[in-house]
C-alpha cells in the first residue's frame, strides 16, 4: 500500500492499521532527513497550508508549521482571537475565505468535537485535525505510537497505561484507538470521577489504582490534569491528586522493571508528574516532541498525494 485509504485524517477511528503502518513508515524517513545539517526537502513546493487555530496551541502549532516548512509547503497562520470569528462570523464563512485564497490543506483545531468533519464534508481541501475539543488528536496518538515503536519496536502485545484526566483529553481516546488497532494492551488509570464509563466499552481495562498500573504496564503516558476545562471539581486538591495518582521517580525504582515514561506536554510538574520522573533517563518527552515534527511530516505529505 502507497497511499492513504483517505482524503483526510479527522481522527484515528477514521483510518486503518495499513493507513498508520504507511504513517510510520514515511515518517522514518522523515526523521532521517531532519537530522540532516539540510532538514528541507521540496515534497509541497506547490502547496499552502492553513493554520487554523480556534484555541491556543503552542507545541501543536509549532510543531505542524516546522513540518509544512521542512517539506517547503506555503503557511497561513490563523488564530480565532485575532480574527472575523470573535466579530460573529461562522467556521464555514472563515473557511471559505481562507479557501478562496486557493489553500490546499487546512490544519485545524477546534473547541467543538466533530468541527473536522463537518468541515471536510463542506470544502475541497484536505483537513488534518489538530483537537477538536474532547473528542479527538489524530497527529499526537500517532507521534505517541512512534515513539513507542522506537523504544519498544512492534506494539503488540506492548502493555501501554495511559493515566490521569482521561475525561478531557482527545489525547486519551485517539491513542486507545491507535493503540488497539496496532495490538497493544491498554489500560486506562485516574480517579473514578476523570474516567468515562464508555471506555470500559472500548476495549480497554480501567484501573485506580496507581502503583498496580505501573506494575503492569511496559509504558506509562501520562496525562495533564486539564484545569480549564474542568467547571467542577473533580478531586479534592492538586496536591492530594499528586498524592495518590502523581508519577514520582521513587515510584518508578520500586518496580521490579523499568518502563518508559511519557507525556503529550505540557507538563504540570509536582501534579500529574514530578520534575524528577519527567527528567529521567525512562523518560522521552522530548524524543516525542522531536517524532511529532516527522510524524506530521508525513501525515501532510500522504494527504498531498491525495489531493
Amino acid at each position: 500500500m502507497s497511499s492513504l485509504s483517505t482524503r483526510h485524517l479527522i481522527g484515528i477511528k477514521n483510518i486503518t492499521e495499513a493507513d498508520i503502518q504507511l504513517i510510520f513508515e514515511t515518517a522514518d524517513n522523515f526523521k532521517e532527513l531532519i537530522n540532516r545539517p539540510i532538514k528541507k526537502v521540496p515534497s509541497l513546493r506547490d502547496i499552502t497550508v492553513a493554520n487554523i487555530f480556534f484555541e491556543s496551541s503552542t507545541r501543536t502549532r509549532v510543531s505542524f508549521e516546522l513540518a509544512e516548512k521542512r517539506l517547503s509547503a506555503d503557511t497561513v497562520n490563523f488564530a480565532a482571537s485575532s480574527s472575523s470569528v470573535s466579530k460573529g462570523e461562522t467556521l464555514l464563512d472563515t473557511v471559505n475565505n481562507i479557501l478562496a485564497m486557493k489553500v490546499d490543506m487546512v490544519v485545524m483545531r477546534h473547541p467543538a468535537p466533530g468541527a473536522c468533519v463537518y468541515l471536510a464534508d463542506r470544502i475541497p481541501a484536505n483537513v488534518v485535525n489538530a483537537g477538536d475539543g474532547t473528542h479527538e488528536h489524530p497527529t499526537q496518538a500517532l507521534l505517541d505510537a512512534f515513539s513507542i515503536r522506537e523504544q519498544l519496536g512492534d506494539l503488540a502485545g506492548k502493555k501501554i497505561a495511559i493515566i490521569g484526566d482521561i475525561l478531557h483529553s482527545r489525547v486519551a481516546l485517539s491513542n486507545v484507538f491507535c493503540l488497539l488497532k496496532l495490538g497493544a494492551k491498554v489500560r486506562v488509570c485516574g480517579p473514578p470521577t476523570l474516567i468515562p464509563k464508555y471506555y470500559g466499552d472500548l476495549g480497554v481495562e480501567v484501573s485506580h489504582d496507581i502503583m498496580d498500573t505501573l506494575r503492569w504496564c511496559d509504558v506509562a503516558n501520562v496525562l495533564r490534569i486539564q484545569l480549564e476545562r474542568q467547571d467542577i471539581k473533580y478531586f479534592p486538591s492538586l496536591r492530594e491528586y499528586h498524592q495518590y495518582y502523581g508519577v514520582t521517580k521513587s515510584m518508578l525504582e520500586s518496580l521490579d522493571k523499568e518502563i518508559v515514561v511519557m507525556h503529550p506536554g505540557p507538563i504540570n510538574r509536582g501534579v500529574e508528574i514530578s520534575s524528577d520522573a519527567a527528567d529521567s533517563k525512562q523518560s522521552i518527552i522530548l524524543q516525542q516532541v522531536e517524532n511529532g515534527v516527522a510524524v506530521r511530516m508525513a501525515v501532510l505529505y500522504l494527504l498531498a498525494s491525495k489531493g
